[in-house]
């Protein structure tokens, strides 16, 4: 009887123990990853290629120094296939800014850049001669605890 009494006394504190063990997740959640696919028409590539090492990259390392970013990258697909992206432009930041944060940088941005809300928008139409958005995907990272 005492073996079957500490049997269930064994049993009792394992079932209690794993759900709080069971709850500690392996990993929690990291930064936040755009990729945003680009689609260049023939014959603007190197065009295009300057607007995005003058301007976007050089917005790009702004927003870096702000904090607002981690980090940029612009990929060229090699070997892209029908339906695929010329390039990937990535962005990388920690979490969602709010929706006030968000105007205040663009505000700031449209200042640095000597622009507004709607020659910001009339600039993106003009880049519509050189490359057509295929849209973005949003991933989030990851990371082992």
């Amino acid at each position: 009887m005492r073996k079957f009494l500490l049997g269930v006394a064994a049993l009792a504190t394992a079932a209690t123990a794993t759900p709080a063990f069971a709850q500690q997740s392996s990993y929690k959640l990291g930064p936040l990853w755009t990729a945003a696919r680009i689609d260049v028409d023939d014959g603007q590539y190197e065009n295009y290629m300057d607007w995005l090492m003058k301007v976007w990259a050089d917005n790009q390392a702004f927003a870096k120094s702000q904090g607002w970013i981690l980090d940029y990258h612009i990929l060229d697909s090699v070997n892209p296939r029908d339906g695929e992206p010329d390039l990937i432009l990535i962005t990388r930041f920690a979490d969602f800014p709010s929706a006030q944060e968000i105007d205040r940088r663009n505000a700031i941005m449209n200042e640095r850049m000597k622009q507004d809300d709607h020659s910001a928008d009339a600039a993106s139409g003009k880049r519509n001669e050189m490359r057509r958005q295929m849209g973005s995907v949003l991933y989030r990272e990851l990371v082992k605890r």
